[in-house]
């Protein structure tokens, strides 16, 4: 009966730790340190938005180093649109409301 727990022990331990290596494999960590709870690496890359434009053709705004990049993939070939977007700028700061526009009536 001991022999039989220590084999399914054994099996459970060694199921836990393939979990956790598949784990780091998957998530792109690659040292021993970040298996068993390292500091994670910043993610530099992330996909912002993507939309599509018909069956086949989609665009993706890909974030790298907090530049964006407007891709157009699924076509015969893949496009760059257009690259170095920066990062959105707000129009006020939050909590305050935008100031609205007026027209000089003089001008108009």
């Amino acid at each position: 009966m001991v022999y039989y727990l220590a084999i399914v022990l054994f099996l459970a331990v060694a199921l836990i730790g393939g979990a956790y290596a598949a784990r780091a494999y998957l998530g792109g960590t690659s040292s021993f340190q970040a298996v068993f709870g390292g500091p994670k690496p910043l993610r530099r890359l992330a996909v912002t938005e993507q939309f599509n434009l018909d069956n086949r053709r989609r665009l993706i705004l890909v974030r790298r180093d907090n530049v964006e990049h407007l891709i157009m993939t699924g076509g015969p070939v893949d496009v760059v649109i257009e690259t170095g977007i920066g990062p959105p700028v707000h129009a006020a700061p939050e909590g305050e409301a935008a100031a609205p526009h007026r027209v000089d009536p003089k001008l108009a």
